[in-house]
């Protein structure tokens, strides 16, 4: 057992448990069997059977960085799945969820075996599979506008049907628990856009479960020192602390049975990366923070909630202003329950939560435990009576659907999904709650009501008192928008005082409707000026064909909104054009199809004569092969001047590796079969063309090191794309470092001059 590789579980004690990793995937099966049979009322799995029959064949070869069978992966994915109770189409989309990306299946044939209903969430799922969401904040344009587009993609795919990024949950779950075996760039990047984008989304669909463990994870690898810490600071008074847990427990267990009210308690400690948060924000210590731990205490209706919270408080201090109700005004993702902080008989704080048991199903579920086609007990789907708790979702996908700039797309929209998090609850005249971000104002209520009041707006009253436009609305406030037929509109000095996306959104829109003649003028006239600077035929770009792919492309309903958004600035007039030109060329340039180039690659392994050598792309020439796409492989990173090769990809053209690349060197003979010569066009290379290549530097640490290892990349005016560090126990700095260089030879000065730093010992270039 002890050369089985393990993974750290943590439980909600706080007590991390190291359980076997792999698991025989027939063993894997079964355990998703039992686990789907403890819920489902049909009887009838073949549709999962079949899904995982058909994944089992299709990822047979494969295997997963952790040395697993891959799949592993989607059984496991599968599991989480069933732990959420979803439906039999999401258990079986879930075990085929990247048979289309990563095999020879086609979406047509999940159809034909499994009906459009699973086809249409494994397209989705498959269509996010390689989205990458997070950044450091500096990206180039072109980076910031494709994080923007799968944003889109993404939550596009969320309102079609929630499953799909169940699912994706679900998958980026399990990839974060085999997190470990990724490259250390890597694990920084996922669990950046995991905190960023995937947690905050199961925050707002309500499923707490996969929540809390996606915020753990990610801090174990983004503040790897500071989880190690809490870990061991939390563990370190354990047995103290469950004794003074339980001892709550069983007072309030005692009470509550004599008041005659049947209820399941138990205690824990919270979850590190809340506990992290509380530390960061309030600048404490872990030993001060006053409420690490909470009580749960589950009931059978809302009248026990209240009944057992009158039973605590008399048993307990409260402490003030730590009283929360979200049973009578629920957050935004579903979530109810009592909140109250009480100082315990040893002058320890502790928290309370109180709920019922349909409660508890939908905190650790959300969304997913009122998912409308649960199936009755007859086998047939049906409604479950919860759309209205959707409406919250319908929401905030709403404002997003007219927005035309990207970037400010993407700020906003990771903004509001952070920002939600804290919430205000106020209330309208007749009496309905609205919930918005910590810190709106009257502006922000008057644009959740509806387009038309907030750009109506003149005043508001709070509590039957006027207020300025910039009172931050606190919890319970009653408010009234004031509005006149005679307003002139929103001022553009709202946009500084709104918090929530929406009301910014609305703003940005009404001035960008109210302006939009003068805007599509504009925008013509910069498209019109663009195209003759470059010598382009401007009517021939902008045809209808084209016109319809740019505005699938960006999200507009029509050509006028999109030229518009160049007029105002939202979209540059050269970023369209270039994209266009590019869709151009790529319908106009002679096609090679996959069959061709196998045939040639055969052709010419079989041939003895000397045969042409044909120029491709990106200064690369091929043998015996023009017009095909190239791809220059991250494993390996070639530069003009290494010794590379091809290899022919399905429908992606050729790849060019090093010959010295881990893949090239331990490819099976089977595939090597598709290897081709290439080489580097030296008569006429590409010009300007910049080439990523990613060492490692091993020094011995000292202050300034990093410094003087970029003031060398300055120096000779070479961009860093990244950079990551690690000192070990012996004081051994590892340097990660991806930067862009234009030639072989660039590149070998580059690697010399940091040789020279002091305390370098050894440089290795990354693929070798």
């Amino acid at each position: 057992m002890d050369n089985i590789p393990h993974t750290e579980v943590v439980i909600d004690d706080g007590h991390i448990e190291k359980i076997a990793e792999f698991q025989a995937p027939e063993d894997l099966y079964k355990e998703l069997i039992i686990r789907v049979r403890k819920y489902h009322p049909s009887g009838d799995i073949s549709l999962i059977d079949n899904a995982y029959k058909l994944a089992y064949v299709c990822h047979k070869d494969q295997v997963r960085k952790s040395g697993e069978p891959y799949i592993v992966h989607p059984l496991c994915v599968a599991i989480i799945l069933a732990d959420m109770e979803m439906d039999k189409e999401t258990i079986a989309a879930g075990i085929l969820h990247d048979v289309v990306e990563d095999t020879d299946i086609t979406i047509e044939e999940i159809i034909d075996q499994f009906g459009p209903d699973v086809a249409h969430l494994v397209d989705g799922v498959t269509k996010l599979q390689n989205i990458h969401l997070s950044g450091n904040g500096n990206e180039k344009p072109d980076r910031l506008e494709m994080q923007a587009e799968n944003l889109r993609k993404m939550f596009l795919a969320m309102a079609r049907d929630i499953r799909v990024i169940i699912i994706k949950l679900a998958d980026r779950l399990h990839n974060m628990r085999t997190l470990k075996y990724q490259k250390p760039e890597s694990q920084l990047r996922i669990a950046r856009e995991t905190l960023e984008i995937y947690s905050p989304i199961a925050q707002r669909l309500g499923i707490s479960k996969i929540k809390v463990e996606l915020d753990d994870l990610s801090l174990k690898y983004l503040e790897t020192d500071v989880y190690r810490d809490l870990v061991e600071k939390i563990q370190v008074r354990k047995s103290v602390r469950e004794k003074y847990v339980q001892s709550i427990v069983d007072e309030v267990s005692f009470h509550i049975k004599n008041a005659g009210i049947k209820a399941e308690i138990d205690g824990r400690v919270k979850h590190f990366f809340s506990i992290y948060k509380k530390m960061k924000n309030q600048n404490k210590t872990i030993d001060q923070i006053y409420d690490l731990f909470a009580v749960r205490v589950i009931v059978d209706s809302v009248k026990d909630c209240y009944a057992v919270l009158g039973v605590i408080h008399e048993m307990y201090k409260p402490i003030p202003g730590r009283f929360k109700d979200y049973i009578s005004t629920p957050k935004p993702n579903m979530y109810q329950s009592l909140h109250t902080t009480l100082m315990g008989t040893n002058g320890t704080p502790f928290e309370i939560q109180i709920r019922t048991y349909d409660m508890h199903k939908t905190a650790e579920y959300g969304i997913a435990a009122h998912w409308k086609y649960k199936e009755a007990s007859d086998g047939k789907k049906v409604e479950a009576g919860e759309e209205e708790k959707l409406a919250w979702l319908r929401q905030i996908l709403e404002w997003q659907q007219d927005m035309s700039d990207n970037q400010e797309f993407m700020k906003i929209l990771k903004s509001d999904l952070n920002l939600y998090s804290d919430d205000v609850y106020c209330f309208t005249p007749t009496g309905d709650v609205k919930n918005l971000p910590f810190g709106s104002t009257p502006i922000d209520f008057a644009y959740s009501i509806h387009s038309a009041v907030g750009n109506k707006m003149i005043g508001a009253r709070v509590n039957g008192k006027l207020v300025p436009i910039n009172y931050e609305i606190k919890n319970g406030d009653y408010i009234e928008v004031l509005t006149s037929q005679n307003s002139k509109g929103p001022s553009r000095d709202w946009l500084s005082v709104v918090k929530s996306a929406q009301a910014r959104n609305k703003i940005n829109q009404w001035f960008k409707n109210e302006y939009k003649e003068d805007n599509v003028t504009r925008g013509k006239e910069l498209m019109a000026a663009y195209c003759k600077t470059k010598g382009l035929n401007i009517s021939e770009l902008t045809s209808t064909h084209y016109q319809e792919i740019m505005l699938s492309k960006y999200g507009f309903k029509d050509w006028d909104s999109l030229v518009a958004a160049i007029g105002h600035g939202a979209l540059k007039e050269g970023q369209v054009i270039n994209r266009i030109l590019e869709c151009y060329e790529k319908e106009h340039k002679e096609k090679v199809t996959d069959e061709q180039v196998l045939e040639l690659v055969h052709e010419n392994s079989e041939s003895k004569l000397i045969l042409p050598k044909a120029k491709a792309n990106n200064g690369i020439i091929v043998k015996g092969i023009s017009g095909v796409a190239i791809r220059f492989m991250r494993c390996c990173n070639p530069l003009p001047g290494d010794e590379i090769v091809g290899f022919v990809t399905r429908g992606r053209g050729v790849s060019i590796h090093r010959t010295d690349c881990i893949n090239v060197i331990t490819m099976p003979e089977i595939e090597r079969a598709r290897l081709i010569e290439a080489d580097w066009d030296v008569e006429s290379p590409v010009a300007a063309e910049k080439y990523v290549v990613e060492i490692t530097i091993y020094a011995n640490h000292r202050r300034g090191l990093i410094s003087d290892a970029s003031k060398v990349f300055m120096d000779s005016n070479i961009d860093i794309m990244s950079m990551n560090t690690k000192t070990n126990k012996q004081g051994v700095d590892t340097i990660n470092i991806s930067f862009e260089v234009s030639s072989r030879d660039q590149f070998s000065k580059t690697v010399e001059k940091i040789r020279q730093i002091e305390g370098v010992v050894d440089i290795d270039r990354n693929g070798q």
